[in-house]
């Protein structure tokens, strides 16, 4: 049976087992990367347009070019508010652009910007948002090369959304997971999703939080060059956390991953927000982070790699994948005791992104 074939039935068995979307209407849980947003990719959008390159549901798909592949992601922004400590909607969506084509071992290029813009919407602060857009860009080294421009009325969006595409070449391919594999965090966790919830000024909480929003390709692909095809994986922690991501990671590989608590670089600044207000931060998004799953016995070549980049400075092994219970997701906790960290459900923390 042909590679091509394989894929086609691997669909089609997906297709026959797919979930159903039982809501009647969209609702914010939808959009929040965890279970519900799961379904509706699969049960939507994987029916009506399920093919061989959208099969493997990654931030960006890899296309064959001729003389070398090419890594091809699509997103959205709809973060509120737009402006919050350590970032914009602007560089926020160049960053995530620039992130989803490095976790598919990619380097960056080119993007596409478009902005759907509220009648009213202040100029001054358009200004502002192009001007963060085309530093991001240039501290990347991406050029944004096309776009488009739309007005609502007035009440009919929430100031401005922006839709970036981008591309890349892709230089580095991954292999599948094996029991004994290191997954490793490149930094702490949780606080761009911090920094969203204390900017929007909801609880009456202060803190020194700033959102970790960066353009991740050059510690990517550091990571990729130091240990040559020992990265099993890549995936950014947006939305749903690094949880989601672990999630998925097993998922995928058919196999079990377990976490030592101990071992979770989370700032204390924001296990202290995430404790007042009773969230776990493996939920809670990141935009300048990464979890990279590699062969064991180059674990250690790996975490010294990223520290030597400033934006992987305290990258940390936080566990191991493991035989059994395939699919799960097993936290060591500091007490000693194990708990099941599963998909994320409903929805913590609306419009981190």
């Amino acid at each position: 049976m042909s590679r091509e074939q394989q894929v086609l039935d691997r669909i089609e068995r997906a297709r026959r087992r797919r979930p159903v979307v039982r809501d009647e209407r969209i609702t914010m849980a939808h959009g929040a990367g965890g279970k519900a947003t799961r379904t509706l990719v699969e049960a939507v959008f994987v029916e009506a347009f399920g093919n061989p390159l959208l099969a493997p549901l990654g931030d960006g798909a890899t296309l064959p070019a001729g003389a070398g592949d090419l890594a091809f992601t699509t997103d959205a922004f709809v973060v509120s508010p737009l402006f919050f400590p350590g970032g914009d909607i602007g560089d926020l969506a160049v960053n995530g652009t620039v992130n989803d084509l490095a976790m598919c071992g990619a380097r960056p290029r080119y993007l596409s910007a478009g902005f759907i813009l509220e009648e009213g919407f202040p100029v001054a602060d358009l200004r502002r948002v192009t001007a963060s857009m085309a530093a991001a860009a240039s501290a990347a080294g991406v050029t944004i090369v096309t776009g488009d421009t739309k007005v609502v009325e007035r009440g009919k969006a929430d100031g401005c959304y922006v839709t970036t595409t981008g591309v890349g070449t892709v230089e580095h391919a991954f292999s599948a997971a094996r029991p004994g594999d290191a997954v490793i965090v490149s930094g702490p966790i949780g606080e761009h999703g911090a920094a969203i919830m204390l900017a929007r000024g909801d609880f009456g909480i202060e803190g020194d939080i700033a959102s970790d929003t960066a353009p991740l390709h050059g510690l990517a692909l550091a990571l990729l060059e130091a240990v040559p095809g020992q990265v099993r994986a890549l995936r950014d922690a947006t939305r749903g956390g690094v949880a989601t991501v672990l999630n998925e990671l097993a998922g995928t590989a058919g196999l079990s991953i377990t976490v030592e608590e101990d071992t979770l670089p989370v700032r204390p600044p924001v296990t202290g927000v995430c404790e007042l207000l009773g969230l776990d931060p493996l939920y809670v998004a990141c935009e300048g982070r990464f979890v990279a799953v590699v062969a064991g016995e180059h674990a250690e070549r790996a975490v010294e790699t990223l520290r030597g980049h400033a934006l992987g400075a305290q990258a940390a092994v936080i566990g191991r994948v493991e035989e059994g219970n395939p699919g799960m997701v097993l936290l060591r906790t500091g007490f000693g005791g194990t708990r099941v960290v599963d998909v994320l459900v409903g929805d913590p923390l609306p419009r981190i992104c």
